[in-house]
C-alpha cells in the first residue's frame, strides 16, 4: 500500500471517531467563474454593467432551464494580486455552462470597455456533488469561500471531499434550514495544471452581514463538538489556513 493509501486509512480512522453521518452525493453541479482585476475608478460602472448583462443573458438562461443559478461578486477584502470582481453561473451540465458562455460572448458581455480596463483576467470551472440552496434572489448579500491545497500524500480531491462531507454537510444543511446561509457547496477545481493537486473549495452565501457572525459561531460550535475533525482536515491540507475570499454578492437561484 502506498503513502496515499495509508493517508486514506488514517483519515477514515480519524473521522470514524468523530460524529459523522452518511451523506449521499448529488448529481454534479458545475460552476463557471470569470475573474477580473478592475481599477477602483471603474467599480461603480461595472456593477451597473453586471446588472444589465445578468438580465440580458443569465436571467433568460435561468428561465429556460439552462442554468440553476447565477450572480456576480465584488471582493471586499482582496490582496494586491487577487481578483476584484467575478461573474459566475451554475448548471447541471458542462453543456449548459458553455451555451451560456457562447451567448454571453455573442451578446457582447465579454467585450465591455470596462472589462478591457482589467489588468488581469482568468476563468475556472468547479464541480460539486455536495451543495444546496434556497430558491430566490439576493442583492447585496455576503459570500465567503476558502480554498485549500491538498498535500502530496493526501487522497485525491473527490475522495477527500466525500470523507469531509460526512461531517460538514449536516452542519451546512442546518445553517441553510436556520437561514444563516442561502447557498453552500463543497467543490474542487475541474481545470488545473498537470503538475498541481486540485484544490478543495468551501463556498457560502449569507443573506446579510449578520449572517457572517452567525456562520462563524455555528461552525465554531460544530467543530468544538467534534474535536477530531480539525486534525483530519489538517492531515490532508498543506496548511489549515485557506486562501479566503470575502465578497459582496448578487445571486439568483432557481
Amino acid at each position: 500500500m502506498g503513502v496515499a493509501g495509508l493517508a486514506v486509512l488514517g483519515m477514515t480512522a480519524t473521522l470514524a471517531g468523530a460524529q459523522t453521518v452518511e451523506v449521499k452525493e448529488k448529481p454534479p453541479l458545475y460552476r463557471y467563474v470569470s475573474y477580473w482585476m478592475v481599477p477602483l475608478a471603474h467599480w461603480a460602472e461595472l456593477g451597473k454593467d453586471n446588472a444589465a448583462d445578468n438580465q440580458k443573458v443569465l436571467a433568460q438562461a435561468l428561465a429556460d432551464g439552462a442554468l440553476v443559478g447565477y450572480g456576480d461578486d465584488e471582493n471586499q477584502v482582496h490582496a494586491a494580486e487577487a481578483f476584484t470582481h467575478d461573474n459566475w453561473w451554475q448548471a447541471s451540465s458542462i453543456m449548459g455552462l458553455m451555451k451560456v458562455l457562447e451567448a454571453s460572448h455573442a451578446g457582447g458581455g465579454s467585450s465591455s470597455p470596462l472589462l478591457f480596463s482589467s489588468t488581469r483576467h482568468w476563468d475556472q470551472i468547479y464541480i460539486s456533488r455536495f451543495y444546496n440552496w434556497k430558491a430566490g434572489s439576493w442583492k447585496g448579500a455576503y459570500g465567503y469561500s476558502g480554498s485549500y491545497k491538498l498535500k502530496p500524500d493526501a487522497p485525491d480531491a473527490d475522495d477527500a471531499i466525500r470523507m469531509l462531507s460526512s461531517f460538514y454537510v449536516p452542519v451546512f444543511e442546518k445553517m441553510l434550514a436556520d437561514g444563516i446561509v442561502v447557498e453552500y457547496e463543497i467543490d474542487r477545481e475541474m481545470i488545473h495544471t498537470t503538475d498541481s493537486r486540485a484544490q478543495l473549495h468551501f463556498s457560502f452565501v449569507m443573506p446579510s452581514a449578520e449572517g457572517l457572525d452567525e456562520f462563524r459561531a455555528s461552525l465554531g460550535a460544530a467543530l468544538d463538538e467534534n474535536s477530531l475533525i480539525g486534525p483530519a482536515f489538517g492531515s490532508m491540507m498543506v496548511n489549515f489556513t485557506p486562501q479566503a475570499d470575502f465578497v459582496k454578492v448578487n445571486a439568483t437561484y432557481k
